[in-house]
């Protein structure tokens, strides 16, 4: 069995989708960290049957719109002196801007690059967004 230990002060990434944490990880840089990082990946889950963990022994001011844009059903854990201080569920955002680019070579997006990629959330359950622009869908699934 593989043992992790807890963390004194960061951040714990829990309730990642099994597969999903390397995009978490190589998102918030955490490649070229100096300080301690874990990614457990695949680890035993009651709820998921599998899932990702990130454990960072620092605190980071993360964008959380775009972590529940790649998986809403994370769970932040802000650790303080090895306890958990507050616990932030994600969803799906309502809006997100210039994290996904429209894929339709008409949009005014493809051919303004000053212009924002901006996506409105249209159905959460199936996870499908629309292009403010030129109404092109979206799924969660095509990232």
């Amino acid at each position: 069995m593989l043992t992790v230990n807890s963390i004194k002060n960061g951040i714990v990434i829990d309730h990642i989708k099994a597969g999903c944490g390397i995009k978490i990880f190589n998102y918030l840089g955490l490649n070229s960290a100096d300080y301690s990082v874990a990614l457990i990946m695949n680890a035993e889950s009651k709820q998921l049957g599998k899932k990702d963990i990130i454990k960072i022994e620092n605190n980071l001011d993360m964008d959380l719109t775009v972590l529940g844009f790649i998986d809403p059903n994370i769970t932040i854990n802000i650790i303080d002196d090895e306890t958990i201080k507050r616990k932030i569920n994600l969803r799906l955002p309502d809006k997100i801007e210039n994290v996904i680019k429209c894929k339709n070579p008409r949009c005014i997006t493809s051919v303004e690059d000053s212009i924002s990629n901006v996506f409105y959330l249209i159905d959460e359950d199936r996870g499908e967004y629309k292009c403010k622009y030129c109404d092109e869908i979206y799924k969660v699934s095509d990232m």
